[in-house]
């Protein structure tokens, strides 16, 4: 069965006559883990942007607004969600399309993460339906507003498994002037996060460190700051190698694909590992001494997407993570294994709590984040 309520007066009924749970679902784009659930409660239904001031900076919008319905409207004020993020479609392989609500219940953010944050970061307010039926709002609509604080960041990456989201209040950024990019042509994961690494830890506010194939550095900006931050950077990144610039729109598709993994939508298997950068060059090195795969590193190495045609390399990924302080997502996965890392076990007693109390009847996306 597919529930579809249009309003969150019909969702929080439909909620609280329910008897068996459900998959939370928006535009149905982002289809990552399993659900132990046979009906649908699709929420794209809730739709439509409620408030929009370009001055202020803020906007609010129902949770089933498609999100390029709201990347359009900021656009023509020239205005960005600065987080940028990730279309799953063509890594996935899926229809549809992406919605705000979606893209902050997985926390959904890219590149331009080290720079100024997740999604999480800015989110203002929220309201929701949760497990009982009840209408919940929390925080506000202007960024000064910081209560309930910790409710708010709660529900960016809980996957729907606290409450179903049907409001969304946003802190948005204008856009640079102009954007480019430096590559540098190194391949070693070592010399990659060593190139990144330096120019992270420069003053010229890089907003992208990236390595595929090459190494890639984006820097944002007003035209004359972007120039003289260009040529500073390349005299200081000259030891790692050759360097060539990407300019305009150019470097906006290239970070495009980088944010959505384009390059890997042909692999049965796709990993997201997140480490310390020092550590990932050792994750990498002990993972190729057993599994083939190909490798993009993000966040200055933080990151890596890791693809493959075999499904081992998930589980060593989340084992060696569980070990080393990190965690490994199994973002696209041909057998459908466990996707989200397991947690340890007092986070998974903290975790099952605040579930017990926003959902008591285990109703939304059951088992999505205990096993995958």
């Amino acid at each position: 069965m597919d529930l579809r309520p249009k309003t969150e007066a019909e969702l929080a009924e439909m909620v609280a006559g329910l008897q068996a749970p459900v998959r939370l679902q928006g535009g149905g784009t982002r289809a990552i883990g399993q659900v132990a659930a046979d009906d649908v409660l699709t929420l794209s239904g809730i739709s439509g942007v409620v408030d929009y001031e370009p001055g202020a900076l803020t906007l609010v919008a129902k949770a089933g607004t498609p999100l390029g319905e709201i990347e359009a409207l900021l656009a023509a004020e020239n205005q960005r969600l600065s987080f940028e993020p990730m279309d799953h479609r063509v890594l996935l392989g899926t229809q549809g399309e992406p919605t705000i609500g979606g893209v902050v219940a997985a926390n959904v953010s890219g590149p331009r993460r080290i720079s100024v944050g997740a999604c999480r970061d800015f989110a203002l307010g929220v309201r929701f339906v949760d497990g009982l039926g009840r209408v919940l709002k929390n925080g506000g609509r202007v960024m000064k507003n910081v209560t309930g604080y910790d409710l708010v960041k709660l529900m960016a990456g809980s996957w729907g498994t606290l409450g179903a989201m049907t409001e969304i209040s946003l802190k948005v950024m204008p856009c640079p002037e102009v954007e480019a990019t430096l590559a540098l042509h190194v391949s070693a994961p070592e010399q990659a996060v060593a190139a990144m690494s330096a120019a992270l830890g420069s003053p010229y506010e890089v907003t992208g460190a990236a390595q595929s194939g090459s190494v890639y550095l984006r820097i944002e900006g007003f035209a004359p700051s972007v120039a003289y931050r260009l040529e500073a950077l390349e005299a200081r990144l000259r030891r790692f190698g050759d360097i060539e610039r990407i300019e305009a729109a150019a470097s906006a598709k290239l970070w495009q694909d980088i944010r959505d993994v384009r390059s890997f939508a042909k692999h049965d298997f796709v990993t997201r590992v997140s480490l310390r950068p020092t550590e990932m060059p050792v994750f990498l090195a002990k993972a190729q001494a057993d599994h083939s795969f190909e490798t993009l590193l993000d966040w200055g190495g933080g990151l890596a997407w890791l693809a493959s045609d075999k499904d081992a390399l998930g589980g060593f990924a989340q084992a060696y993570c569980a070990a080393h302080g990190g965690h490994a997502t199994r973002i696209k996965d041909a057998f459908e294994a466990c996707a989200f890392q397991p947690e340890a076990a007092p986070v998974a007693r903290l975790s099952q709590g605040v579930r017990q109390r926003f959902d008591p009847k285990g109703l939304f996306n059951p088992e999505l984040m205990a096993r995958g």
